[in-house]
């Protein structure tokens, strides 16, 4: 038995006590403690992850007579998760953590800097899953996807519900917070390097600030699933049991401004956090970091490159140029076959990711048997809707402290329905809102400064007229 687990979940068994006794819980509503209710609640979880394999619904009984004090033959608990987890089951909270929530609001009223039971809940129904499925002697990728899933809709729910941990903030609010990197003083080019990596935090904040991003939702839950696959293996490693296989190397896949470096940036220091890398700094490099136009000379830069980013992600954006000249005065797929060489020399430390335009991605992966082999996740970023790319600009005027009046918020809400629903391969996504917004602010600037009177409602707001290019 995990004795920590155990201990994080006789926690929320003692806080269910303290909503009966403070007239927030079941007792008074349901006439069911809340303790009873919350240790039914996490039967069922672990009934909806549960495997279909006679051996290993073995092992997960015992897990659950250990945990829960709750005792099954095989038949009886099948049965139990044909009645109680079908249906809607996996997209409705739980009954008690919807008390939780109501204890956590009720106490916010008294003091708003009150600890968040319900986040606690949510943090100990995640760890419970991953100590579950890790008691497998087989690690089943769909009880996995099941995790991500039910933890992922108790996330949202407690979003809606003014709880998550982090404020929900857009993917290039976190971008520009990010500090800037800087180019390393033995290379040349596109390649810069981030030269600390950023300070320490646990896997589950991170996973916060990723969940926490505007739009992305297929990207977190993969990012979130190989997380959680991650961390299985690893509680199967400290148990001697056998490990599933897991490649590491990735392909975003996406156009320009989804976010593709800002996540692989959050990754490596996932990385660093769960024991997979080492330092968990990121080294972003295009064609110009890699290649250069005499013989011999980009195997050299090339492992420069490599050699920065041991112990963390080398981030190559726009990999297919590596392969787009292939004459015979181009020297790409050397940079192609030297990286090909330091990803199975130091497969142990060092990660690989590789970015760009669907289509030119997957033509870079056929170029070569080696890529394909090495590179068997896609994590696809898609364009951000309009409602999105709205939600990002008024997240941003309101970082730089500005408003928009009425008429210039109809104007924005239909200029990025409408962009979202009619652009070019060009649009660049969350960067386009940056330049429109700097745009804006350029206008405001030119409308105002001849003003008599300039108060701070002025300087504070922006209309119609200075969206309008």
């Amino acid at each position: 038995m995990n004795y920590s687990l155990k201990a994080e979940l006789d926690n929320c068994y003692s806080f269910a006590d303290s909503l009966d006794n403070d007239g927030y819980g079941a007792r008074q509503k349901a006439g069911l403690k809340t303790r009873e209710m919350l240790q039914f609640d996490v039967l069922q979880f672990l009934a909806y992850l549960s495997s279909s394999n006679q051996a290993e619904l073995t092992l997960e009984i015992k897990f659950i007579r250990e945990y829960l004090n709750q005792h099954f033959t095989t038949d009886r608990f099948r049965t139990f998760k044909y009645e109680r987890t079908t249906g809607d089951f996996a997209s409705t909270p739980p009954r008690s953590l919807t008390y939780f929530v109501q204890g956590d609001l009720a106490r916010m009223k008294v003091n708003p800097n009150a600890v968040y039971r319900s986040r606690d809940y949510v943090r100990t129904f995640k760890l419970m899953g991953q100590e579950f499925i890790a008691c497998n002697n087989l690690t089943d990728e769909g009880e996995i996807a099941k995790l991500t899933g039910y933890c992922l809709m108790l996330d949202k729910y407690l979003k809606s519900m003014n709880l998550y941990a982090i404020d929900p903030s857009p993917l290039l609010d976190k971008y520009n917070a990010l500090p800037k990197n800087t180019p390393t003083a033995n290379q040349t080019g596109s390649a810069t390097v981030t030269a600390k990596p950023e300070p320490a935090k646990d896997v589950d904040t991170l996973l916060e600030e990723l969940d926490s991003m505007t739009g992305l939702e297929s990207v977190k839950k993969d990012i979130t699933n190989l997380v959680n696959l991650l961390k299985i293996k690893k509680l199967r490693e400290e148990n001697g049991m056998k490990q599933p296989s897991v490649s590491l190397h990735l392909v975003f896949s996406g156009n320009p401004g989804t976010g593709k470096t800002t996540v692989a940036r959050l990754l490596a220091n996932i990385y660093k956090g769960l024991g997979v890398l080492s330092r968990g700094q990121l080294v972003e490099v295009d064609r110009g970091g890699l290649v250069v136009g005499y013989i011999g000379q980009t195997a050299i830069k090339t492992s420069e490159v490599i050699e920065s980013a041991l112990g963390g992600i080398l981030f190559i954006d726009e990999a297919y140029t590596l392969i787009a000249g292939k004459g015979e005065n181009d020297f790409g797929q050397e940079a192609v076959d030297t990286l090909l060489k330091a990803m199975e020399d130091h497969r142990d430390d060092f990660i690989v990711i590789v970015a760009g335009y669907p289509d030119l991605m997957e033509q870079f992966l056929s170029s070569n048997p080696g890529l394909r082999s090495r590179f068997n996740k896609f994590i696809t970023f898609e364009d951000y809707t309009g409602d999105e790319l709205m939600s990002i600009f008024e997240s941003m005027c309101s970082k730089q402290e500005y408003k928009l009046d009425d008429a210039a918020r109809d104007y924005a809400q239909n200029y990025w329905a409408d962009k979202a629903a009619n652009h070019d391969e060009t649009f660049a996504n969350a960067r386009e809102v940056r330049n429109f917004m700097e745009s804006a602010i350029s206008r405001q600037a030119t409308r105002i400064v001849s003003m008599d009177k300039i108060d701070v409602d002025t300087l504070a707001t922006l209309t119609a007229a200075d969206l309008m290019e």
